[in-house]
């Protein structure tokens, strides 16, 4: 059999399994988590103008936070919209 090389993460999450730290949910909790992940789908298209400056700046500060611009602008409308 081929053995699979896993990552460090996927290492930590075997041996969290195999230590019985994963626990079942009832269907009720499936079911509130389904649809927690479908209210935060995100299924609309936005297109926008904006100057090329403050794209840039978007930009900048969406890279030092490690994150792609277009989710880093996402979660600041998000937030906005709360």
């Amino acid at each position: 059999m081929k053995r699979v090389k896993l990552t460090g993460s996927e290492r930590k999450t075997e041996k969290d399994l195999l230590a019985g730290k994963y626990v079942p949910v009832t269907p009720q909790q499936e079911r509130e988590f389904l649809a927690a992940l479908a209210r935060k789908r995100k299924d609309a298209i936005l297109h926008i103008r904006i100057n090329s400056i403050d794209l840039d700046r978007i930009k900048a500060k969406a890279s030092k936070a490690g994150v792609p611009y277009q989710a880093f602008i996402a979660h600041v409308l998000h937030h906005i919209a709360r």
